[in-house]
């Protein structure tokens, strides 16, 4: 699929060629290329250890992410865009990346290798852009699609995307391939979905605030495990801002389709609360991703996952039949730091029975203007699903 992103590239910069003014009265000034392009930078460490019942070794990555990216300036509206990511083992590398055959240990899926991340062309004017080639598409909360940034191969599309930004904002997209974050090298997971997919997403203001969005996703996938991830879901969601309250909720309803071989129909029901109690802030959230019965389940194959449902990342896949999250997470600033306290109760929603329970802390400190420290640890108990997990994260962000 990878030439249909340089010919879907080529073929833009034809059109840009075309319809770049060329008369003297209006000469082009090539150099606003370089001098109005914005050049960035960043590095991130990541210390990762596993403890999962299981498994005779726990794991323990740790590894180094460059990133190297580029936006030109605009001429008449043309801008083009580059950026590459480079994964890396510094040291310990006793997990299983799903690429190194290292199923001894439990998964810390950060594969290393060299990845082209972005790569597009883009026209816009102040409210109107239109995008074609290798981009990142973080729709909303992330909750249906999303980066994955959190792992240090980032989720990015292949795609043609039109988008219109104000009071009303339309989002469109055509998705030819999906560049998951199991890096560029076959392993457990394929590094690629092959896609004939759209998007559609619409945001409205009444008033400042307030947002109500609905949104359509019709993800057809056609190689390795992508066709039963291939479903069709159509939702709307409500997120605004009350005195002392901000409140969110969000409905789906998705249904089998493309070339997926099962049958079925599920739900997706979210409600969350964040209030300011003085000593600190308190999140209060409930999310349930129902079940056809027993066998089939919601899914969110294109989510930013490692956002939802426990840090310990126990319910990437919704368990058959389906589950239910309720939690909260207590934040607060503390000597320069952001302190967070989070606990999950699961439930499986058609044997109506408990799944497990997390707790985790976080806490980010940021010493200087680009530089992040990051500590992070969750804890899962299993009941009836999944195994008792215990992550560990250590994690220094530097970006330009």
């Amino acid at each position: 699929m990878a030439y249909r992103t340089a010919l879907a590239a080529a073929a833009s910069v034809l059109l840009c060629a075309v319809a770049l003014p060329v008369s003297a009265a209006s000469p082009v000034d090539w150099g606003k290329v370089f001098t109005d392009g914005d050049f960035h930078a960043g590095f991130r460490y990541r210390l990762e250890q596993v403890r999962q019942d299981g498994f005779d070794d726990d794991a323990t990555a740790s590894t180094g992410r460059l990133r190297l990216g580029w936006v030109s300036g605009a001429i008449s509206g043309f801008s083009a865009g580059i950026e590459t990511d480079y994964v890396f083992v510094i040291g310990l590398d006793d997990y299983n990346s799903t690429v190194n055959r290292e199923t001894r240990y439990p998964i810390v899926a950060d594969p290393d290798g060299f990845d082209l991340n972005q790569l597009f062309l883009r026209y816009g004017t102040e409210n109107h852009h239109a995008t074609v080639g290798r981009q990142r598409i973080n729709h909303g909360s992330q909750r249906i699609v999303g980066g994955v940034a959190w792992r240090q191969n980032e989720q990015t599309f292949d795609a043609f995307r039109l988008q219109r930004e104000g009071r009303l904002s339309l989002d469109y997209a055509y998705v030819w391939q999906v560049n998951r974050i199991f890096g560029p090298d076959d392993g457990i997971q394929p590094p690629t979905w092959d896609s004939n997919s759209h998007f559609f997403r619409a945001a409205f203001n009444p008033v400042e605030d307030q947002e109500i969005e609905m949104y359509a996703y019709l993800m057809d996938f056609e190689n390795g495990n992508g066709p039963a991830n291939s479903n069709a879901t159509w939702g709307a969601s409500y997120n605004g801002k009350l005195p002392y309250i901000e409140l969110s909720a969000a409905y789906a309803q998705q249904t089998d389709w493309g070339d997926n071989p099962l049958s079925y129909d599920a739900t997706l029901l979210a409600a969350e609360g964040r209030v300011d109690v003085k000593v600190f802030d308190l999140n209060l959230g409930y999310h349930r991703l129902g079940g056809d019965g027993i066998d089939h389940a919601f899914r969110t194959p294109l989510a930013t996952l490692h956002k939802w449902q426990g840090w310990t990342d126990k319910f990437l896949a919704t368990p058959p039949g389906g589950v239910t999250d309720r939690w909260f997470a207590a934040s607060k600033r503390i000597l320069g730091a952001d302190m967070t306290l989070a606990y999950h109760h699961f439930r499986l929603q058609e044997q109506d029975v408990d799944a497990g329970r997390e707790l985790g802390v976080a806490v980010i400190y940021s010493p200087l203007e680009k530089l992040d420290l990051q500590f992070k640890m969750a804890r899962y108990w299993a009941d009836e699903y999944a195994s008792d997990t215990t992550k560990i994260w250590a994690v220094v962000s530097w970006n330009m």
